[in-house]
């Protein structure tokens, strides 16, 4: 049976009718153990209590813990994502580039295509204007330099202007600064 030390201090052991017991020795030894236990409950209710805080503190640590490791997959989860978001736009980004680049190149080539079949085009009808004008010697030699010949009798004044076939212009406008 377990006795509180308010218990403990109303205690009297039954008396003896002789001998007996020392009245005041027991009584100073009553209250030494009923002052002891009561010091132990105290501990006891103390440490009780303590118990219950740090249940509850564990309680809320271990509630706490859950919401992190939650928090830290999902962030994961949301980094994953991103990652494998930001390589889509990245590869979609380059395959667009790649896809303009082909593009662009492609253009160049036609225009490449289109410029070279009209220099040949003009080269031609160069060719049959120079044989009109100027007979077979201008129309060879467009073929050999790709450019017709300028006539060597003719030979420019300093200032004078010439034409794209190296004759002598006549209709320039004279320089104002050359006088």
């Amino acid at each position: 049976m377990a006795l509180t030390p308010v218990e403990i201090r109303h205690l009297s052991p039954p008396r003896a009718k002789l001998g007996g017991y020392r009245t005041a020795a027991t009584d100073r030894l009553f209250e030494e153990i009923a002052a002891s236990f009561e010091d132990v409950w105290r501990e006891r209710a103390d440490l009780a209590d303590k118990v219950e805080q740090l249940e509850t503190d564990l309680t809320r640590f271990r509630e706490l813990e859950s919401l992190l490791r939650t928090t830290l997959v999902s962030a994961e989860q949301a980094s994953a994502q991103m990652r494998d978001q930001a390589r889509r736009e990245a590869e979609l980004i380059l395959n667009q580039a790649h896809g303009e680049a082909r593009e662009v190149q492609r253009k160049a080539h036609a225009e490449n295509e289109r410029l070279e079949h009209e220099s040949r085009k003009l080269r031609s009808q160069l060719q049959e204007a120079l044989t009109a004008l100027g007979g077979p010697e201008q129309a060879a030699a467009v073929e050999r330099n790709g450019e017709p010949a300028t006539p060597t009798s003719d030979t420019a004044a300093p200032g004078e202007e010439r034409s794209w076939n190296g004759l002598p212009d006549t209709g320039a406008v004279p320089d104002a600064n050359a006088a």
